[in-house]
Protein backbone atom coordinates (compact mmCIF):
# COMPACT_ATOMS: atom_id res chain seq x y z
CA UNK A 1 0.00 0.00 0.00
CA UNK A 2 2.90 2.36 0.74
CA UNK A 3 4.07 2.48 -2.87
CA UNK A 4 0.51 2.86 -4.13
CA UNK A 5 0.08 5.91 -1.88
CA UNK A 6 3.43 7.23 -3.06
CA UNK A 7 2.42 6.79 -6.71
CA UNK A 8 -0.88 8.57 -6.08
CA UNK A 9 0.93 11.36 -4.22
CA UNK A 10 3.28 11.82 -7.17
CA UNK A 11 0.40 11.87 -9.64
CA UNK A 12 -1.49 14.43 -7.55
CA UNK A 13 1.63 16.60 -7.34
CA UNK A 14 2.21 16.36 -11.10
CA UNK A 15 -1.39 17.35 -11.81
CA UNK A 16 -1.14 20.28 -9.39
CA UNK A 17 2.21 21.47 -10.72
CA UNK A 18 1.01 21.18 -14.31
CA UNK A 19 -2.13 23.17 -13.48
CA UNK A 20 0.03 26.02 -12.15
CA UNK A 21 0.79 27.09 -15.71
CA UNK A 22 -2.90 27.07 -16.63
CA UNK A 23 -3.83 29.02 -13.49
CA UNK A 24 -2.10 32.12 -14.94
CA UNK A 25 -0.79 33.24 -11.58
CA UNK A 26 -3.94 32.10 -9.76
CA UNK A 27 -6.11 34.39 -11.88
CA UNK A 28 -8.17 31.52 -13.37
CA UNK A 29 -10.52 29.79 -10.93
CA UNK A 30 -10.64 26.12 -11.94
CA UNK A 31 -6.95 25.59 -12.64
CA UNK A 32 -6.26 27.35 -9.31
CA UNK A 33 -8.67 25.03 -7.51
CA UNK A 34 -6.96 22.05 -9.16
CA UNK A 35 -3.60 23.30 -7.88
CA UNK A 36 -4.84 23.62 -4.30
CA UNK A 37 -6.70 20.30 -4.25
CA UNK A 38 -3.86 18.48 -6.00
CA UNK A 39 -1.20 19.72 -3.59
CA UNK A 40 -3.46 19.06 -0.60
CA UNK A 41 -4.02 15.46 -1.69
CA UNK A 42 -0.35 15.01 -2.60
CA UNK A 43 0.89 16.14 0.81
CA UNK A 44 -1.74 14.10 2.65
CA UNK A 45 -0.71 10.94 0.78
CA UNK A 46 2.98 11.71 1.25
CA UNK A 47 2.36 12.05 4.99
CA UNK A 48 0.87 8.54 4.97
CA UNK A 49 3.88 7.23 3.06
CA UNK A 50 6.28 8.73 5.61
CA UNK A 51 4.86 6.42 8.28
CA UNK A 52 6.60 3.55 6.49
CA UNK A 53 9.43 4.96 4.36
CA UNK A 54 12.35 7.15 5.41
CA UNK A 55 11.82 10.75 4.37
CA UNK A 56 14.94 10.80 2.16
CA UNK A 57 13.84 7.75 0.18
CA UNK A 58 10.24 8.93 -0.18
CA UNK A 59 11.36 12.38 -1.26
CA UNK A 60 13.82 10.97 -3.79
CA UNK A 61 10.97 9.11 -5.48
CA UNK A 62 8.58 12.05 -5.14
CA UNK A 63 10.96 14.63 -6.55
CA UNK A 64 12.66 12.47 -9.16
CA UNK A 65 9.59 10.95 -10.71
CA UNK A 66 7.67 14.20 -10.33
CA UNK A 67 10.31 16.10 -12.31
CA UNK A 68 10.26 13.54 -15.11
CA UNK A 69 6.46 13.40 -15.28
CA UNK A 70 6.05 17.19 -15.20
CA UNK A 71 8.56 17.39 -18.04
CA UNK A 72 6.47 14.90 -20.02
CA UNK A 73 3.34 16.97 -19.37
CA UNK A 74 5.23 20.06 -20.52
CA UNK A 75 6.15 18.28 -23.75
CA UNK A 76 2.73 16.75 -24.43
CA UNK A 77 0.40 19.48 -23.18
CA UNK A 78 2.34 22.72 -23.50
CA UNK A 79 4.58 21.88 -26.47
CA UNK A 80 7.79 22.48 -24.53
CA UNK A 81 10.97 20.99 -25.99
CA UNK A 82 13.76 20.07 -23.57
CA UNK A 83 17.27 20.17 -25.02
CA UNK A 84 19.86 17.38 -24.84
CA UNK A 85 21.39 18.47 -21.49
CA UNK A 86 17.89 18.54 -19.96
CA UNK A 87 17.16 15.03 -21.26
CA UNK A 88 20.50 13.75 -19.94
CA UNK A 89 19.74 15.27 -16.55
CA UNK A 90 16.34 13.60 -16.51
CA UNK A 91 17.96 10.27 -17.36
CA UNK A 92 20.32 10.69 -14.41
CA UNK A 93 17.38 11.42 -12.10
CA UNK A 94 15.61 8.26 -13.25
CA UNK A 95 18.84 6.32 -12.81
CA UNK A 96 19.16 7.59 -9.25
CA UNK A 97 15.64 6.50 -8.37
CA UNK A 98 16.31 3.06 -9.89
CA UNK A 99 19.57 2.69 -7.93
CA UNK A 100 17.76 3.54 -4.69
CA UNK A 101 14.94 1.09 -5.37
CA UNK A 102 17.11 -1.78 -6.57
CA UNK A 103 20.22 -1.50 -4.43
CA UNK A 104 19.40 0.44 -1.26
CA UNK A 105 18.72 -1.57 1.86
CA UNK A 106 16.91 1.47 3.27
CA UNK A 107 14.06 1.32 0.75
CA UNK A 108 11.25 -0.93 1.94
CA UNK A 109 10.29 -3.67 -0.50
Amino acid sequence: MTYLYLALAIIAEVVATSALKSSAGFTRLWPSVLVLVGYGLAFYLLALVLKFLPVGIAYAFWAGLGIVLVTLVGILVYGEKPDLPALLGLAMIVGGVVVIQVFSSVASH
